[in-house]
């Protein structure tokens, strides 16, 4: 075991956090899946308008890999098939049946049971952030098992209990690299695992990331392939192959400054935002609903839908007027900054703030600060690789460290840009171009 201090990046702490720990049951009215949300899987529907399905059946599949699959997280009909422009798929919704019947898979070998129950798409591959090749095999496999995230509930709830399913996780992925399966978990954390090597991560988000805690203990290099994933997924490939069944069961943390009482919600993957947040935002039309957390999450309409990684709702103001009296130059200690220019570090940033859509400012060139470097506790020189992503500079960007990198390691530095640059955007497109480049 190696314990990590991490100085760089910062915790934001935000009205509307859960207190205590108790959960309410729900059932939602509908479900869906996003297929958005998988990266670099290019759907070919299996079901169309009217199909009876079960919990575990699958909807659509990779056209590139056909053996990943992407499965339904309840049994009942498939009510919409939502098309975007170019007939785009944006959503496959299910109206749920009262039975919830589960299909039962046959498959002896884990990775196939990954596969065709679609938990495989819950995993993530550097270099280039997307599902990963069942054809490749990864270098070694990095599972975090804590969420450093803004108003993230601890993901020690997700998998209390299912301490003998962690291990069985543990033990399948094992078998899946010739390399190391490396934990990373919280100092305070009592994880008591064997087949791995444990890793603590002291330090302020994104400490919690993934790849954050990747790059700290063995970076990933040109030609080389790592799985990532956290320790939710493991405890859940450690009951399918208890079970033969695919687990669909989530906590959501629904939380935030516009949340009347925030709250920790069991519910199904998938699960409609009305369902889970009926009567429980203060001000619908003047909130902004995020699936996920405010630095990674989707802005999501009122009647969305819970969208991966399923673990969070977070609702906070919806900005109309941008105007403000004295806007930078406020003397108001409610007004948060990570910078010495505001009356709140007088007080200390510790204390709840509230926290709006507001940019603040305008999209501008990049003023090198070394703001990103600050926000971002990697061996990487970030402002120049954003530089570099933005010319398409393939030969500098893998030699700053593009292999490394996921749009989720650049949120906070996008929050802390002065430049207002959309940083995540800019490396998702940056990688997708690279790989197909590559490819």
């Amino acid at each position: 075991m190696s314990n990590f201090k991490l100085k760089k990046g910062v915790n934001l702490s935000l009205e509307g956090a859960v207190s205590g720990t108790s959960t309410t049951q729900v059932s939602a009215k509908r479900y869906a899946v996003v297929p958005d949300d998988f990266t670099g899987i290019i759907p070919r529907l299996e079901v169309k308008e009217g199909d009876k399905v079960l919990a575990g059946d699958a909807l659509y599949h990779d056209k590139n890999h056909p053996q990943i699959k992407i499965s339904s997280p309840v049994s009942g009909t498939i009510e919409a098939i939502e098309r975007g422009e170019r007939r785009k798929i944006l959503s496959i919704v299910i109206l749920p049946d009262s039975e919830n019947q589960f299909k039962v898979f046959n498959a002896k070998d884990a990775k196939e049971l990954m596969l065709e129950s679609g938990l495989w798409a819950a995993m993530r591959q550097r270099p280039y952030d997307i599902v990963p090749d069942p054809d490749v095999a990864p270098r070694d496999i990095f599972v975090t098992a804590f969420d450093s995230a803004p108003l993230a509930a601890p993901m020690s709830l997700q998998v209390a209990g299912k301490e003998e399913y962690l291990q069985k996780g543990i033990d399948a992925l094992g078998k899946m690299t010739e390399g190391k399966v490396y934990v990373g978990c919280a100092p305070e954390a009592e994880l008591s695992l064997k087949g791995c090597e444990v890793n603590t991560f002291a330090g302020p988000h994104p400490a919690g990331n993934a790849g954050v805690q990747l790059a700290n203990v063995k970076p990933v290099n040109k030609g080389e392939t790592v799985w990532t994933l956290d320790a939710v997924t493991v405890a859940r490939l450690g009951e399918l192959i208890a079970t033969k069944k695919l687990p669909v069961e989530t906590i959501v943390a629904v939380v935030g400054e516009n949340v009347t009482t925030p709250k920790l919600v069991k519910c199904t993957m998938g699960a409609d935002i009305a369902s889970l947040t009926a009567g429980n935002i203060a001000d619908v039309a003047g909130s902004r609903i995020i699936s996920g957390n405010v630095l990674t999450g989707v802005k999501v309409a009122a009647n969305g839908y819970l969208q991966f990684p399923y673990r969070q709702i977070t609702v906070i103001p919806e900005v109309k007027n941008d105007a403000e009296f004295m806007g930078w130059a406020s003397l108001s200690p409610k007004k948060f900054s990570l910078y010495r220019s505001f009356t709140c570090r007088l007080f200390g940033t510790r204390k709840p703030f509230s926290f709006d859509s507001k940019l603040n400012g305008g999209e501008r060139a990049i003023i090198m600060s070394g703001e990103y470097d600050r926000m971002l506790p990697m061996d990487i020189y970030a402002e120049y690789l954003i530089k570099a992503i933005i010319a398409f500079d393939i030969d500098k960007m893998e030699q700053l460290g593009i292999y490394e990198v996921a749009p989720e390691d650049f949120a906070l530095a996008e929050f802390a840009d002065t430049s207002k640059l959309p940083l995540q955007r800019i490396v998702r497109e940056g990688l997708d171009k690279l790989r197909k480049e590559m490819n």
